[in-house]
């Protein structure tokens, strides 16, 4: 049996792609990377924590906006290098331009189209 540990982290630089969706309704919800710490933490707590690659440091989904991602499953790939975490969502958005996915643009003739609305104003909770 494979410890739930035993990812290759020694890929990418340490980094693993984590693709967070909707335990609930199955929304790809969006992409992010882990490091051992931030699977660790995910495992311990029960509430996600990634990489965050611009600020170089452990990174609590929700720690500013509120909008936590609850673990409900936790899933790898075959070759133990890519993560799926089914998460309850909490907040309503998972996206930090206030989208509830991060794939709020669907590609239509060659455009980009926005097919959500903002669930809320990222000023407001960012100050940005």
């Amino acid at each position: 049996m494979i410890d739930a540990r035993d990812l290759d982290f020694d890929k990418e630089n340490g980094l693993l792609p984590a693709i967070a969706q909707d335990y609930k309704t199955g929304e790809v919800l969006m992409l992010a990377y882990m490091n051992r710490q931030a699977w660790e933490e995910t495992l311990k707590t029960g509430k996600v924590h990634y990489w965050s690659r611009s600020r170089n440091k452990l990174w609590l989904k929700g720690e500013t906006s509120g909008h936590v991602q609850l673990l409900k499953n936790a899933y790898v790939d075959c070759d133990l290098d890519a993560i799926l975490v089914k998460v309850d969502q909490l907040g309503g958005a998972a996206c930090h331009k206030g989208y509830r996915s991060c794939f709020y643009r669907e590609v239509q003739e060659g455009a980009l189209v926005r097919i959500a609305e903002p669930v809320f104003d990222p000023k407001e909770i960012y100050g940005k």
